[in-house]
């Protein structure tokens, strides 16, 4: 059976067109973005059989070239739509979040950090500096580490967030182990950060873990 064949509200086209993207599932996701399966399969089996060959949908994503292309069904010309789509969504978010706009969607926010950071297979820590409005001056990667630790300087944070006038920020950093909760670590540095730009007046908003899933928010959290 064909996935035309399948009851219309359980095809993923259908389905996404009247519940939204939301409601899939990462394999239905999957097929529509490879729309065809192979000989016995249909895109959605297909799909099934490379997330649990890759062991989940952001290793797959991530995969590099060779690795991704050995996927079954997969080739460069996947590979290079994928990265093309990846790559449409980080620029799109750049431009609703470009010098200027105001920060007024949490939403819309954790998304943005989300698509900057989540590719990173090693950890990345990085300040969203805005203005007085909570408009956005620019977002800096201030520290690269190992896929499980980075070192963050205070001083260093201080000094950009100087360098930009800024009035507040916004930090995020990645968990490569997709693990999105916060180590005792964090939650120091953190605290460490927030004595330190409090002494100029710079207010720290938020600080946002991405891993798999919705990133961990410290303010939803109550640890702002």
């Amino acid at each position: 059976m064909t996935i035309k064949d399948w009851p219309e509200d359980e095809q993923p086209r259908e389905k996404l067109l009247k519940r939204g993207a939301g409601a899939l599932t990462d394999a239905e996701l999957l097929a529509i973005f490879l729309r065809t399966g192979t000989p016995g399969k249909s895109a959605v089996d297909l799909a099934r059989d490379l997330l649990q060959e890759f062991g989940s949908l952001k290793a797959l994503l991530n995969a590099d070239r060779d690795r991704f292309c050995q996927g079954h069904g997969l080739g460069d010309a996947k590979y290079t739509q994928l990265q093309a789509v990846m790559e449409m969504a980080k620029r799109h978010f750049n431009e609703i979040l470009q010098r200027g706009s105001a920060l007024n969607s949490p939403d819309i926010t954790r998304a943005y950090l989300s698509a900057q950071l989540r590719g990173y297979s090693y950890e990345v820590f990085a300040c969203l500096f805005l203005d007085n409005q909570h408009r956005v001056i620019q977002l800096d990667e201030l520290f690269r580490g190992t896929i499980d630790s980075a070192s963050v300087y205070p001083r260093e944070v201080v000094k950009q967030a100087l360098h930009h006038n800024a009035a507040a920020v916004i930090f995020a950093h990645n968990h490569p182990s997709g693990i999105s909760e916060p180590s005792q670590a964090d939650k120091l540095i953190t605290e460490k950060l927030k004595q330190a730009l409090a002494l100029f007046d710079i207010r720290v908003l938020d600080h946002f873990i991405i891993g798999d899933g919705v990133p961990y928010s410290f303010a939803e959290h109550g640890l702002m």
